[in-house]
């Protein structure tokens, strides 16, 4: 437990929430701020800072939790959609705990345009280019 983790501080029973749901491993709990109603946080309960420090173990319990908490959010809000997202590093963190937003979505609600309706689409090459700098990465 990080001491000045507000999501550790939540895990621990220190500091209140609104808990949807909870495992050995993960925790789900209602975001304060919230976009839409049912918008919902899935952390793990070790403090883990972001997805580059993350075991398979762990990977794992949090997949199966994000996963049962978006279909309890559909079931339970009737959304559209639903949007689930990671962020790493300063932008759009506040938090330095890894954690996953679900996001449930209605059809022209204006939340998170992330790219200008004009945005180019990369050519093939390009896209390959990419992979290939991933795979590279990766040490493949």
């Amino acid at each position: 437990m990080s001491e000045a983790c507000i999501f550790c501080q939540i895990v621990a029973g220190e500091v209140e929430a609104s808990v949807a749901y909870e495992d050995d491993l993960t925790v789900a709990f209602l975001d304060l701020r919230q976009f839409h109603a049912g918008h919902t946080l899935v952390v793990p309960r070790r403090h883990i800072r972001d997805i580059y420090g993350l075991d398979e173990k762990i990977g794992g319990a949090l997949m199966a939790a994000i996963s049962r908490v978006a279909e309890g959010v559909r079931e339970a809000f009737q959304p559209d959609g639903i949007n689930i997202w990671q962020s790493n590093g300063a932008p759009w963190q506040e938090v330095f705990h890894l954690h996953f937003h679900i996001l449930p979505r209605w059809r022209d609600d204006q939340l998170l345009r992330f790219a200008p309706p004009s945005r180019k689409r990369p050519s093939r090459p390009e896209l390959d280019d990419q992979a290939a700098k991933i795979r590279a990465a990766l040490g493949g």
